[in-house]
């Protein structure tokens, strides 16, 4: 697996992903310029523009190299060599699994270091009211990321599905929408509202249902609190990470059981 990991890394370099991701982290400078619109709150939309758009840049990655990795192998026939040595379809697809999280988390660090640099420069031009909780910054970052090696692990299910290229991309673009708001759904089915008692007690308990079955993406979404420097408890990062390492091992096993019954043609 460790050898499959290593030549994932190498594919999606050679692939000149990365290139494309310096040109894009480029939009990072210009940050500070748009900050400036807003003298009264310049380092609150810094912190607020850094982290957006470090989270669309790994949404990107997550869902297109999550989606496309194994159905390039399988297109260029490349799955059936590697599989042809002594090495499993789960190790395999663990690997390629691994490789594509180990490039996120190292994109990650690289667009959180700009991300500092750029609210560094907005709070030289415009001393903020508040100081920056850079933990609560920290944390909102890899919690990002941690969310799109989940979106990684859930296009890897829908890859051992099916060799379409368009189930993988399009299914996780999905979930990802679906999973951003089943939180929202949730309480709003829990909540105090007359509009609630009109809906039949079968599609609520449906919907309590999918809540426990889809992701729940807004969980790890902490850019408010970077924003405006609140205390994040414990208690909540402790379960989120829980819940980060419970579904994604159930997503890949699922994917590895899948993808080992499934027919290479």
């Amino acid at each position: 697996m460790k050898h499959v990991l290593l030549i994932t890394i190498k594919g999606i370099f050679r692939d000149r992903i990365f290139q494309g991701i310096i040109c894009v982290a480029a939009l990072f400078f210009l940050i500070p310029n748009v900050s400036s619109l807003s003298m009264r709150q310049g380092t609150e939309l810094s912190i607020t523009l850094s982290l957006s758009l470090l989270s669309f840049i790994l949404l990107l990655l997550a869902v297109f190299l999550g989606g496309t990795t194994i159905w390039k192998d399988v297109e260029r026939r490349y799955t059936f060599g590697v599989l042809g040595l002594p090495l499993s379809r789960r190790s395999y697809l663990l690997g390629r699994f691994a490789g594509n999280a180990l490039f996120l988390c190292l994109t990650a660090l690289l667009l959180g270091l700009l991300s500092v640099v750029v609210v560094k420069m907005a709070m030289l031009a415009y001393p903020p009211f508040r100081p920056v909780r850079w933990d609560s910054v920290l944390i909102a970052i890899v919690f990002d990321t941690l969310k799109s090696v989940l979106i990684v692990a859930i296009a890897f299910m829908f890859s051992s599905l099916s060799t379409s290229f368009f189930l993988p991309v399009f299914g996780t673009i999905s979930m990802y929408l679906v999973g951003s708001a089943t939180q929202e759904v949730y309480d709003y089915l829990h909540s105090s509202s007359e509009s609630i008692k009109g809906l039949s007690p079968v599609v609520v308990n449906f919907a309590n249902a999918l809540y426990y079955i889809l992701p729940n993406l807004s969980a790890f979404d902490y850019k408010l609190h970077a924003v405006y420097g609140l205390d994040i408890p414990f208690r909540g990062l402790a379960l989120t990470f829980l819940y980060f390492f419970v579904y994604t091992g159930i997503v890949l096993t699922l994917a590895s059981f899948i993808f080992g019954r499934r027919e290479m043609k």
